[in-house]
């Protein structure tokens, strides 16, 4: 009888170089992906002040009002588009769960001076007792 034997075979070599890109590649695409502060992307042409606001702090509530546009919507709560009934239900709802919250209004320069008021006007019903506004240095674009 004649038995054959079967030679090992080597396993595979991993090329770990290779390896290394893809995993870096894909840490890079994850990096970017991530989005660290949801804001509407609305350019803004925010009012000028000699004592500009720049960020609200973080148990604030941003408001950003944008220039009347028929294809998007103006009033915005954080980065969600809502109406004015909805602002309103909303920030009682946040007032009732933190008393001491802040409100920041971002409005376009070219926004209705009514709807602004009339987000004061929701933040006073809510007894939100700080109200501000986002502004820009003179001269800043």
């Amino acid at each position: 009888m004649h038995f054959v034997t079967r030679k090992r075979r080597q396993p595979p070599a991993i090329i770990i170089i290779s390896l290394i890109d893809i995993l870096v590649v894909l840490l890079v695409f994850l990096v970017v992906t991530t989005t660290f502060k949801q804001q509407p992307s609305l350019r803004l042409a925010l009012p000028e002040s000699t004592q500009p606001k720049q960020s609200g702090s973080e148990e604030s509530l941003v408001v950003t009002i944008a220039r009347p546009s028929p294809e998007r919507p103006n009033l915005y709560l954080g980065a969600v588009p809502v109406t004015m009934e909805k602002l309103q239900a909303e920030l009682r709802a946040r007032a009732a769960q933190n008393p001491k919250i802040n409100l920041a209004i971002r409005a376009d320069n070219d926004a209705p001076f009514g709807l602004i008021v009339k987000v004061m006007d929701a933040a006073k019903a809510a007894q939100i007792k700080s109200v501000s506004a986002f502004t820009r240095n003179p001269g800043q674009p």
